[in-house]
């Protein structure tokens, strides 16, 4: 199994050495943008490089929560639990959130 807390600082730290941006947020939210479009139209276009272009778009989700002190792993749990208790509806066609999960007093 993957540590994405060792992942994200391994990631973090590669920037700093390489000299990539660590400071500029807004620029960060960017280029992440800019690769899931890059893998959109990898998927789009039936090319080969999707799993790599996924990966960019992890890399930088990554690289972003360590440089705001996210634990991206943690939250991607407490979601993944929260999604669990939720449930759903079909309405007029559309999958339809029509209970929120209760908040678990032990998480």
């Amino acid at each position: 199994m993957v540590n994405l807390k060792q992942l994200q600082k391994e990631i973090y730290q590669n920037k700093v050495d390489k000299g990539f941006n660590v400071t500029d947020v807004n620029k960060e939210f960017c280029l992440t943008y800019g690769e899931v479009a890059e893998a959109y139209e990898a998927w789009r276009k039936k090319k080969n490089d999707l799993g790599e272009e996924l990966a960019d778009v992890a890399i930088y989700l990554l690289g972003l929560s360590e440089i705001l002190g996210i634990d991206l792993e943690d939250e991607i749990q407490k979601k993944v639990y929260k999604n669990s208790k939720r449930e759903y509806k079909v309405i007029d066609g559309v999958n339809t959130r029509v209970k929120e999960c209760e908040e678990d007093s032990g998480r």
